[in-house]
């Protein structure tokens, strides 16, 4: 069954929840012992910034809103402390803060993208540690 053939559309979505989904879904990134500090690392500090960035992200992913300005996987490839075991980590804590949140009727809205989003960064970020781990030809 596709959740798209709900009632729920992503342009009922409201802003309100969607910086709701973001910041409790943060607060539980910045609480989890393994990827707390993958992120701590890299934010240094400006999370109200970052926050607000991913508000725009999201707003512009499921609302059209074109708020986010940016290149996420081009940002995400220069992180060397993210590895594919964090990409399921991420994907279970958003799944749950969506269910959470919205049940079943609005998460998949929000979930289906994500899924998306790290498959593709999953994807590209696996491609480079391949890259990087092979002996190289002289």
């Amino acid at each position: 069954m596709n959740p798209y053939h709900s009632i729920i559309r992503p342009a009922d979505v409201s802003e309100e929840q969607i910086r709701a989904l973001v910041h409790t879904f943060y607060d539980k990134v910045r609480a989890d012992l393994e990827l707390g500090p993958v992120f701590d690392n890299v934010i240094e500090g400006s999370w109200p910034d970052h926050l607000a960035k991913m508000c725009d992200f999201w707003s512009s992913l499921i609302r059209g809103t074109g708020r986010y300005k940016g290149n996420p996987l081009s940002m995400h490839m220069r992180i060397d402390a993210i590895r594919p075991q964090h990409f399921k980590m991420w994907l279970g804590l958003f799944h749950e803060t969506a269910h959470e949140l919205f049940g079943d009727e609005i998460a998949p809205v929000f979930t289906m993208r994500a899924d998306r989003i790290a498959a593709t960064f999953q994807a590209n970020m696996s491609a480079r540690h391949t890259r990087e781990e092979s002996p190289r030809r002289e």
